[in-house]
């Protein structure tokens, strides 16, 4: 059994009516890292991962959440 990271960014940025490149803009990083951490195959740094939940407002776990991966 293998936890992997799943996350609602891309139901946030919907609610926002924002664009990848517009959240990447507000939290100074490229359109591309957002891609790549909102289908799962790059696993954000803490960092970028609060920077996220402090945009929206809300809780980390509201943002990303631990699956069974296996």
């Amino acid at each position: 059994m293998s936890d992997e990271l799943g996350n609602r960014i891309r139901v946030f940025r919907a609610e926002y009516k924002l664009s990848q490149a517009d959240l990447a803009d507000a939290i100074g990083v490229s359109r591309k890292t957002i891609s790549t951490i909102e289908v799962g195959r790059f696993v954000p740094s803490t960092v970028i991962s609060l920077k996220i939940a402090r945009y929206f407002d809300v809780p980390l776990e509201d943002v990303f959440f631990l699956t069974d991966g296996g």
